[in-house]
């Protein structure tokens, strides 16, 4: 019985770098050796699913081929369902400036997503070579309080790779975002390899073309590991109550407590110390918009 970490889950299998290669009859870690396992039938029976980031326990069933059977999951740190992963330290949330320009729902829902499952975010956008300074200053401006680190990237002439590379020195780090922000570039400049296949912008539409079809973990250094996932052009919100739903604004959080109500959602009661310091320019106003949008969308959900 070996040790090791879920590299890819791809059309049944799962991939495993084992941890101490020693035990093994494959190649040396550095030489990316991964064995080939299926999960066994006791994970369908209990209800569970081994996840890309998973520590798990596999045996061998063809040295030659390097095949085995995932056996056991071990403990979790954590996990997301949507990008599926585990034992993730932060996320990288990666937006284009412009072409495609940021769709500020979206944005916000992968900002809450990653609020709700306690991830420290990297907001970053991407081909800022496109874009006006008043543009990225704007964007600056919309999430300064919206408790992640903003940052600026360039694939096209490199600019911001290597200070990105260093904030992700040390953990593991999922990658999300849409279809065509350069997402799988930035992953390519990151890994210094082709490790995805990278994919052009629609000109009738102006969107990406989907390129990553799986969620593959990728060693960037020796103790830095990143989760490359699908890019998607919509997201469901989190299971949360309606109520709850203001906590995971931080924005909010130096004026909710001087609400006239303590119940105040701060969307239509009066004396609401957060839409008071909205109306004063405190925050960003498209961000309470996500807000309201996402409140009313979560009363209707609870409807039904």
């Amino acid at each position: 019985m070996a040790r090791g970490r879920i590299l890819k889950s791809l059309a049944g299998f799962y991939y495993v770098i084992p941890d101490n290669d020693e035990v093994l009859p494959v190649a040396p870690l550095s030489g990316g050796a991964t064995y080939q396992c299926r999960a066994r039938g006791v994970f369908r029976k209990n209800g569970m699913k081994p996840l890309v980031g998973d520590r798990v326990e596999f045996e061998l069933t063809e040295t030659e081929d390097v095949e085995g059977n995932v056996t056991a999951l071990l403990p979790r740190k954590n996990s997301l369902v949507r990008p599926s992963v585990a034992n993730v330290d932060q996320a990288l949330v990666i937006f284009a400036v412009k072409n495609p320009d940021p769709i500020p729902d979206l944005l916000d829902r992968f900002l809450l997503l990653m609020k709700v499952s306690s991830l420290p975010v990297i907001l970053n956008f991407n081909k800022e070579d496109l874009a006006y300074d008043e543009e990225m200053e704007r964007l600056k401006e919309n999430y300064r309080d919206a408790g992640v680190t903003i940052h600026f990237t360039s694939c096209s002439d490199g600019s911001g790779i290597d200070e990105l590379k260093k904030m992700l020195e040390g953990k593991t780090t999922t990658v999300a975002g849409p279809s065509g922000v350069g997402k799988s570039s930035i992953v390519n400049e990151l890994s210094g390899k082709q490790a995805m296949e990278t994919g052009e912008i629609s000109h009738k539409i102006r969107r990406g073309k989907q390129t990553t079809r799986h969620v593959e973990l990728l060693r960037i250094a020796p103790d830095s590991y990143i989760i490359d996932t699908p890019g998607f052009s919509s997201l469901m919100l989190p299971d949360l109550e309606a109520e709850e739903l203001e906590k995971y604004f931080p924005e909010f959080d130096e004026y909710r407590g001087n609400c006239y109500f303590n119940s105040c959602v701060h969307v239509h009661e009066p004396n609401c110390a957060v839409r008071e310091a909205l109306e004063n320019g405190k925050f960003s106003e498209e961000r309470y918009k996500s807000y309201v949008s996402f409140f009313e969308e979560l009363k209707q959900r609870k409807k039904y």
